[in-house]
């Protein structure tokens, strides 16, 4: 079994990018889930269903396009600004690992993170591309930040 999980916040703009691609992400095999801003509350479900990959994709400001997908190592995460989580996603990755055999964290450039506005053309855009690649099983062919 594999898990993708769309971290994000759905007030802010770009930044519910993550939860755009969960909800329109359906694939045989895939367990999904909608995270939002605390993907920390779901370790225990993550830990119970042992995936051999978790997918997070989230809004990450890497100095980039707006729109731009990046498969974002664990050890460049720390160089790299991520919604407003509870935890860091580095603290995250490490405590999961034991309970999964592949985490690859995809970020997505946000054009805004403006409260109130809804998602930019450009993030919609990629979202979409990623949704595709998802799909297909093409994700890990993604540029590699």
């Amino acid at each position: 079994m594999k898990v993708l999980m769309g971290i994000g916040n759905e007030l802010r703009g770009d930044d519910a990018v993550g939860i755009y691609v969960a909800r329109n992400f359906r694939k045989e095999g895939w367990h999904v889930i909608e995270a939002g801003q605390v993907p920390e509350d779901f370790t225990s479900e993550i830990k119970r269903l042992r995936p051999e990959l978790l997918v997070l994709v989230d809004a990450a400001l890497m100095g980039l396009e707006p729109g731009e997908v990046r498969i974002v190592p664990v050890e460049k995460i720390p160089k790299v600004a991520f919604s407003t989580h509870g935890m860091p996603l580095s603290f995250f990755i490490e405590f999961l690992s034991d309970s999964v055999s592949e985490i690859i964290l995809i970020g997505i450039q946000p054009k805004t993170l403006e409260f109130g506005a809804s998602l930019t053309n450009e993030v919609k855009k990629s979202a979409n591309k990623l949704l595709s690649l998802l799909k297909s099983g093409k994700f890990k062919n993604i540029e590699i930040l």
